[in-house]
């Protein structure tokens, strides 16, 4: 972006925003997951994992979880109750 078409507090607030999505996304990813410790590395194999990663948090956030690790901790204790609800609007 050029500097006619940004102030400083308008490339603040765009920093702010990345870093929000950093937190929301990649550090839920880290913690929750322990992505940092995956050992996948050749081929198409390391995409899989934080594909399946990304579709688990976005089924959560979905459906409103309070948090993530409890609703994955829930889930691996009592699998069949792992479903995901058809919402009437669509």
């Amino acid at each position: 972006m050029s500097a006619e078409r940004v102030d400083a507090t308008a490339l603040l607030r765009l920093t702010r925003e990345h870093g929000g999505i950093e937190h929301r996304v990649f550090h839920v990813r880290d913690v929750t997951y322990g992505e940092d410790h995956c050992r996948v590395r050749t081929g198409a194999a390391p995409m899989i994992p934080p594909t399946l990663r990304n579709v688990t948090l976005n089924l959560l956030r979905w459906q409103n979880v309070a948090s993530i690790a409890a609703a994955l901790r829930r889930h691996a204790a009592h699998p069949l109750e792992a479903q995901v609800p058809i919402r009437p609007d669509g």
